[in-house]
């Protein structure tokens, strides 16, 4: 059977026929058998118990993990308010799906140790043992750089796991995880892929510093209080020259999307972990979409499109090289890109998506999302295990794909 896979997309009206639908048009591209996984994302606008209902009578209740987003990405490009599925039939791939619930209760890296926890005892039932895993944290209600470490956890800090975090059509308010038919908001979705196949990882954003680097003196988790001891709003402050009340009254998010913040990774010369800076307070304190540690680095960064298109080829170049070492082709791709790069392509978004697509082969199927945050292992490493360190990101395109 090899591995067989198919996607399909949907933009009908009702929740339960698009789902269906796009169930059924991947089923079919995929060689119109029952799948033996399903991956689904879908706009956070549809009635989701609805939505999974129409998807889970389509596959036959098969085995799946998915989200809500923010646009959804297939082979044709980026698209908003539907539902876009990849089914896979294959016998080279066997898939454990876990689900790690109440992050804001329990905490983002509870739920991360949770899921993993789930998927690992399937596979040790089973005689198996992974080879990969793929999470869907919620962030909005907690830490992703926590659910990375949670899953990590279990798995092994060199473990090479790959995700993005859902989303909510850009509205910040409430995402959504699929598991096996199970809808639930505030969880980390994940499934451990085993068997014999081939897998490649790229990671890039495009992004690169300017200024000088600044030292994080003071912050709590996500909250960046101080830089070199002075209020962190001073980083756009002494570049832009606007006071701290102009950048309240624009939203910061949206200078972020140009000119976000650089994280310094020790060890890694050539790469910065972007952070999005969402917004900031009376005393000038900037809330990030992802934790800046105290005594890190911290850049400045600006980002253009040209650059963002080149990083993204390099990508999609880094995962090939894999497929090109195992002397194999990969039969699906799976995407997960930040929302804040569809922002700063505008209209021209799906350039970067058939960019990726002339490298890695355009009949490959892909299926992807919009992210609100990116995980993957610094330099999208797979093969040695000492240098597999798995990161939380934002404004990155983050690409796995499996083959033979």
């Amino acid at each position: 059977m090899a591995i067989q896979a198919g996607v399909g997309l949907s933009k009908n009206k009702s929740a339960s026929q698009a789902g269906y639908e796009a169930c059924k048009g991947a089923i079919d591209k995929a060689g119109g058998k029952k799948p033996d996984f399903v991956v689904v994302f879908a706009s956070s606008s549809f009635d989701q118990k609805e939505l999974i209902k129409g998807v889970q009578e389509a596959s036959g209740n098969a085995a799946m993990i998915g989200g809500t987003d923010a646009g959804e990405i297939t082979n044709e490009g980026p698209t908003t308010k539907a539902v876009a599925i990849m089914a896979i039939r294959t016998d080279k791939i066997k898939f454990y799906t876990g689900l790690g619930k109440d992050v804001k209760k329990n905490g983002a890296r509870a739920a991360g140790q949770a899921v993993a926890r789930e998927v690992k005892e399937k596979a040790e039932k089973a005689n198996d043992s992974l080879r990969t895993f793929v999470m869907l944290p919620d962030v909005l209600t907690g830490n992703g750089a926590d659910a990375v470490r949670g899953v990590l956890d279990v798995l092994g800090e060199h473990f090479p796991l790959v995700g993005g975090a859902p989303g909510d059509d850009f509205l910040f308010e409430k995402t959504y995880e699929y598991r096996d038919g199970e809808v639930v908001s505030g969880a980390v979705a994940g499934v451990g892929l085993s068997g014999e196949f081939s897998m490649g990882m790229g990671v890039r954003h495009g992004w690169i510093p300017i200024g000088i680097p600044m030292k994080v003196t003071k912050s709590d988790g996500a909250v960046l209080h101080e830089l070199d001891g002075k209020p962190a709003i001073s980083i756009y402050e002494d570049y832009f020259g606007e006071r701290a009340e102009e950048l309240r009254k624009e939203p910061l998010a949206r200078m972020a999307i140009t000119y976000p913040l650089g994280l310094k990774v020790p060890g890694y010369e050539e790469e910065y972990l972007i952070r999005d800076p969402i917004t900031v307070d009376e005393k000038g304190s900037i809330t990030c979409a992802a934790e800046i540690p105290e005594g890190s680095e911290v850049r400045l960064m600006i980002g253009s499109k040209e650059k963002a298109i080149e990083a993204a080829e390099d990508a999609a170049r880094r995962l090939m090289k894999e497929f090109a070492i195992d002397k194999t082709t990969p039969k699906f791709v799976l995407m997960f890109n930040c929302i804040a790069r569809e922002k700063l392509f505008a209209q021209k978004a799906n350039d970067e998506i058939q960019a990726i697509m002339a490298i890695i082969g355009k009949d490959v199927p892909l299926l992807g999302f919009y992210t609100y945050g990116e995980q993957a292992p610094l330099g999208g490493e797979t093969r040695n295990k000492e240098k597999i360190n798995p990161r939380f990101y934002n404004e990155t395109v983050v690409m796995f794909a499996a083959g033979e």
